[in-house]
Order: C-alpha cells, then sequence, then structure tokens
C-alpha cells in the first residue's frame, strides 16, 4: 500500500512540474508579446505655430504617446502661463547674461546640460543650482535616444544624473531627449529611471552661432507666438536671445502671462 501511495504522489508531482513549465512558458511569451507592441520607432517632435495666441498643434498622436509615458509638452490651455527652458549643450558665452537677466525679472527657469557642458562650466551650473533653477538632464553625449538600447539608455542618463549628484547634491529629475526624438520604447525606458520628458510648444532657429536670426524678428516671432501652457525652448549660445531675454519676459508679462517653473507645471 505504501508503494502505491509513493507511486501516486510521484505521478501527481511530475504533473504539477509539468503544468507549472506550461504556465511558465506561457507567461515568458506574454511577457515577449507585450515588450514586441512597444514600439522602437522614432518620432521626431514638431510643432505647427499659429499667431492668435492658441495653443499649437504638436500632432495629436505624439502628444498621446509623451503623455502615457510620464512626458510633457503643454500645460493648462487655460491658465496664462509659460514655463521657459534652455538646452546647454555648450556654454558660448552668454549665459552668465541670461542668468543675470533671469534674476532681475524674478523668473525661474530650466536648463538642460550635457555632460560636455557640466564638466566645462560646474560654477554656471552650481549658480543655476543656488538661484533656484532647475538643471535638467540632455543626456551624456546628446545621442538620438530611439538608436539606443535599454543598456546605453541608462548609461547616457545615469551617468550624468550621478556626475551632477556628487558635485552638488542635486538630483535631476526632467530630460529633454536630444534632437528632440524619442520612441514610446525610450519613453517608458526613461520613465523607468524616474525623469519625466519635457518637450516643448515654441522653437524657433536660434541654435546656429553663425546664423542668428535679426533680434527684431525674433523677438516679434517669440512674442507673436505666446500661449497658455506654453513650454518655450530657447538656446544658451544664441547672442540674439539674450540681447532680446529682458524685453521679450517684459513684454510677456505686460500680455498678462505669468513665468512658472516646470515645479509648478500644470
Amino acid at each position: 500500500m505504501d508503494k502505491k501511495i509513493k507511486i501516486i504522489f510521484i505521478i501527481i508531482l511530475v504533473i504539477i512540474i509539468i503544468l507549472l513549465s506550461i504556465f511558465m512558458e506561457k507567461e515568458n511569451k506574454t511577457i515577449e508579446t507585450v515588450s514586441d507592441v512597444i514600439s522602437s520607432k522614432k518620432i521626431e517632435w514638431g510643432v505647427k505655430r499659429n499667431k492668435e495666441h492658441k495653443q499649437p498643434d504638436v500632432g495629436e498622436d505624439r502628444r498621446k504617446i509623451l503623455e502615457e509615458n510620464n512626458g510633457i509638452c503643454l500645460g493648462n490651455k487655460d491658465e496664462k502661463n509659460i514655463y521657459l527652458t534652455f538646452d546647454e549643450g555648450y556654454e558660448a558665452g552668454y549665459t552668465s547674461k541670461i542668468l543675470e537677466i533671469l534674476k532681475e525679472n524674478e523668473v525661474k527657469a530650466t536648463f538642460f546640460i550635457t555632460a560636455h557642458y557640466l564638466n566645462t562650466n560646474e560654477e554656471l551650473v552650481k549658480q543655476m543650482i543656488g538661484e533656484g533653477h532647475i538643471v535638467g538632464n540632455h543626456t551624456v553625449n546628446h545621442k538620438s535616444m530611439p538608436s539606443l538600447t535599454e543598456e546605453e539608455i541608462k548609461e547616457e542618463i545615469m551617468d550624468l544624473h550621478i556626475s551632477v549628484y556628487q558635485k552638488f547634491g542635486y538630483e535631476m529629475k526632467y530630460i529633454r531627449p536630444p534632437k528632440g526624438e524619442f520612441s514610446e520604447k525610450s519613453l517608458k525606458h526613461t520613465s523607468n529611471l524616474g525623469y519625466k520628458t519635457v518637450m516643448w510648444s515654441f522653437a524657433y532657429e536660434d541654435w546656429d552661432e553663425n546664423n542668428q536670426l535679426n533680434e527684431e524678428k525674433a523677438k516679434e516671432k517669440i512674442l507673436d507666438n505666446l500661449h497658455n501652457g506654453e513650454i518655450m525652448l530657447l538656446h544658451g549660445n544664441s547672442k540674439t536671445n539674450t540681447n532680446i531675454l529682458d524685453e521679450v519676459i517684459k513684454k510677456a508679462k505686460e500680455m498678462g502671462y505669468s513665468f512658472k517653473s516646470l515645479d509648478e507645471f500644470e
């Protein structure tokens, strides 16, 4: 009798093992299927501007993917708020003046920096933090995120994150993808690292130091396109931006707009 019980027990155990194996195999296939559904297709950010002070068209599908993955591009359409941001890949000699203008006008901005910027302009980054601005992550090497593996994305983000923390005890939490490029998969990886992706609802051709827009035209373009909930992108290496910034801020305030920090985003 004992022998029969042992045989039955062994048969039951084998059946359980087989069933568990089948279940685990199905689970693994499900995980793979879900992963395959997450697109790695490159999405290039773009904005269709208007001059009626209405929120621009950023692309419904792009915005949906962004916001579903811990990203932002536009604030409350009913509030006259502007969120001023600067991309800083390298220093061209203008950021000190930009910081001076922001301080005089009591405006807090966000500066998205690369590792090169941190390594060559540590005192300016320290000043940004000390004066209450936000320092955001623009990655180590400014590579297109959709072209990278999950591990490479982690290195591009976290190596800079750790460097900033080690130097200043400051935890970055906002990121702007280099070149305005992302994929659904890269957004998910970025979010898993604790970062919020910040795109923009206004930018203009200001990044080329050798091809700067006329100051009056640049000022007109910026002011004509002000809108509620605007995330404004300017480049810190632009002489034009530096020269017109004070007047732009003052005029925007006269038009009833308030400049808010990303930490106050709504």
